[in-house]
């Protein structure tokens, strides 16, 4: 099973993800932006972003599949994608693969995400501040069919461990 944390940068992806690992028996954390990173030293740093790579999408779906064909449990995904045509690729791919998948958007208002973002202080933070900045327009653009096809979470004054209880919930997963 994947429980896929959407959502644009600063929604609070990462730090619900630590939170819902814990709560849920043999869940791990994938963090899909690796294949973007170890397709780069294949196919070069893209234009734009990753996730324009064919292979990017097809190898997340694969590498899911053989991560849990080998260990089970839950595998907690935090990726942002923002491409309609790209979540439905993947995931057709992980429903082909048999893999239930539950959607989550984590959301807050863009004051909230500005202020997350800038004052974010991880080193990896501050050398992606710009790139975070400037997407937040795609994430405006994508918002309908997010909302349409993942289960929309509020993370604007909610603490994250509220926001993975309430995933937890909403999944119906047992929890240790």
């Amino acid at each position: 099973m994947i429980i896929w944390l959407n959502g644009t940068f600063g929604a609070g992806k990462t730090t619900t993800a630590h939170e819902l690992i814990p709560r849920l028996q043999g869940a791990r954390i994938f963090d899909a932006e690796k294949v973007g990173e170890m397709l780069w030293h294949v196919l070069g740093v893209p234009e734009r972003d990753f996730q324009d790579y064919q292979p990017w999408r097809g190898l997340v779906v694969e590498t899911a599949r053989q991560v849990l064909d080998y260990v089970g449990g839950t595998l907690v995904v935090t990726q942002t994608v923002l491409n309609k045509g790209y979540w439905d690729e993947i995931h057709m791919g992980l429903a082909k693969a048999g893999i239930p998948v539950f959607h989550f958007l984590l959301h807050t208002d863009r004051d909230t995400l500005i202020h997350r973002i800038e004052t974010d202080i991880k080193p990896e933070s501050i050398k992606a501040r710009e790139w975070r900045l400037d997407h937040l327009a795609d994430y405006q653009q994508a918002l309908p069919w997010l909302e349409r096809d993942a289960e929309v979470i509020d993370t604007t004054c909610v603490p994250p461990s509220d926001v993975a209880e309430l995933i937890v919930r909403k999944s119906g997963i047992d929890t240790r």
